[in-house]
């Protein structure tokens, strides 16, 4: 339940109880923390399972990160000849090579991370990342040092991203666009035009999805027009037009945007889908010159095709190779989303569930995964790559903080030993600065601890 249907640990066991309850069944229903850690022990099993070597591996890689100062560098595989045709990538096409947390990160720590990972499936044929500033270091020394097996591709999705970002960053019509959807959001929220509210775009790498808003934007600009040529009647029009009417100014500015966005789109679709080859310029070509397109559009449009020349020529002759890393990016967001809360409390050896995530899953993988990786072995793996996590180390300091201010709440019986005296001149050891400006309550409260006690 938990890989195929992404249901959180403590629901998984509740349905076990609630199944085998309702059909007689005697048996014992594992607790949720067991079911945690069979996830980490599938995981780790996946990890470190033998590869098979072959010369057409392809490594998703990318830095995985949460509060604090740790990354985890995930390394996804799956071979050329295994890539699917006419549909992305799926959890189950993948097999995780390698997952590795580091408290420093630099292009010389991922580089010898990526030598390492060769000893598993030997020199890839194919990576593809994100152009983050470390992994684009270290991939580059790699690339340089096995230039005459491995391509670097560059992920299409952030290279659209990319493109989006330049031409709408310190666009002021975008800006006012945007302010225009913050507000309209908040006024219309608990009102009778709720359902018009503006979807939330992402906190991070916002122009990898601002096609919400422009969809949006297409969708209030024709409810306009059907409210006014044919009124429902159901709503006011004076809220309507207070609320809404703003989008008429930029009706112009939509119709490019949506233009700009259905050129990404068409090229993303197409590498997501079909990869890149010698075939992939000419096909993506053709489907774009059917739309009729703005000057911004052209030029995006241009820009995706020129990329695409380049990164295509990377393939050999009948080679297809994968140009989109968004499994990676999917894969990190079903980690959180198992992790809830705890995402934020950085790393944990939960971590490892990504491995149990992808690759297929049978009752022989998980037998074989009960059989040889043991509960300890996952604390240790824990214990000695996450090593002390920064929620216990929040625990830590919240307690140690606790104990060093004392209060009239508190009874000092738990801490200190009630028969002993503390001299004057010891108060401020034991109780800090407090001690020493509540003298007086502090004896008072001792006496009284030492009387409950019947000392």
């Amino acid at each position: 339940m938990v890989l195929s249907a992404a249901t959180s640990m403590r629901c998984a066991s509740h349905v076990m109880n609630i199944v085998l309850t309702l059909f007689n069944i005697p048996a014992e229903v594992p607790d949720w923390h067991t079911g945690r850690y069979w996830l980490m022990r599938i995981g780790y099993y996946k990890i470190n399972r033998e590869k098979e070597k072959a010369d057409d591996w392809v490594w998703i890689i990318d830095h995985s990160v949460q509060i604090g100062s740790e990354k985890c560098l995930v390394i996804l595989g799956i071979r050329l000849k295994n890539l699917p045709k006419n549909r992305p990538l799926r959890y189950s096409d993948v097999e995780p090579i390698d997952l590795i947390p580091v408290k420093t990160s630099n292009g010389e720590i991922v580089y010898e991370q990526l030598e390492e990972a060769t000893k598993k499936t030997g020199i890839p044929r194919e990576i593809i990342a994100d152009h983050g500033p470390d992994l684009n270091a270290g991939i580059n020394k790699f690339i340089n040092k096995h230039k005459e097996t491995t391509c670097e591709i560059y992920d299409i999705k952030h290279k659209t991203a990319s493109i989006l970002k330049r031409e709408l960053e310190n666009n002021e019509s975008w800006k006012k666009f945007l302010e225009h959807c913050t507000k309209t959001k908040a006024q219309v929220q608990q009102t009778e035009l709720a359902f018009s509210a503006p979807p939330n775009q992402r906190s991070k790498a916002r122009y990898m999805n601002i096609d919400i808003l422009v969809v949006w934007g297409n969708k209030i600009l024709n409810f306009l027009k059907s409210e006014k040529d044919n009124p429902s009647g159901k709503l006011s029009k004076k809220n309507i037009e207070e609320k809404l009417s703003w989008i008429l100014k930029f009706h112009e500015k939509i119709n490019e945007w949506g233009n700009m966005m259905a050129v990404v789109q068409i090229v993303e679709s197409g590498v997501r889908n079909n990869g890149l080859s010698n075939k992939t310029l000419n096909q993506l070509e053709n489907e774009l010159n059917n739309l009729t397109l703005c000057d911004k559009a052209i030029l995006i449009k241009n820009e995706l095709l020129s990329f695409l020349e380049i990164e295509s020529s990377k393939a050999k002759s009948n080679e297809m190779l994968l140009g989109s890393s968004e499994i990676i990016e999917s894969l990190f967001g079903k980690q959180k989303m198992l992790e809830k809360e705890q995402s934020k409390n950085g790393f944990t050896g939960l971590i490892l569930a990504i491995g149990a995530f992808v690759s297929v899953t049978t009752k022989d993988v998980i037998k074989q995964a009960m059989n040889i990786v043991k509960t300890k072995t996952v604390l240790e793996w824990t214990k000695n790559k996450i090593g002390e996590t920064v929620q216990s180390c929040r625990k830590k300091l919240l307690v140690s903080s606790t104990a060093s201010l004392p209060s009239k709440n508190r009874r000092f019986d738990i801490r200190l030993n009630p028969t002993k005296v503390i001299k004057e001149s010891n108060i401020s050891t034991h109780l800090g600065n407090w001690g020493l400006n509540h003298l007086d309550d502090y004896k008072k409260e001792q006496k009284q601890n030492q009387i409950s006690l019947g000392c």
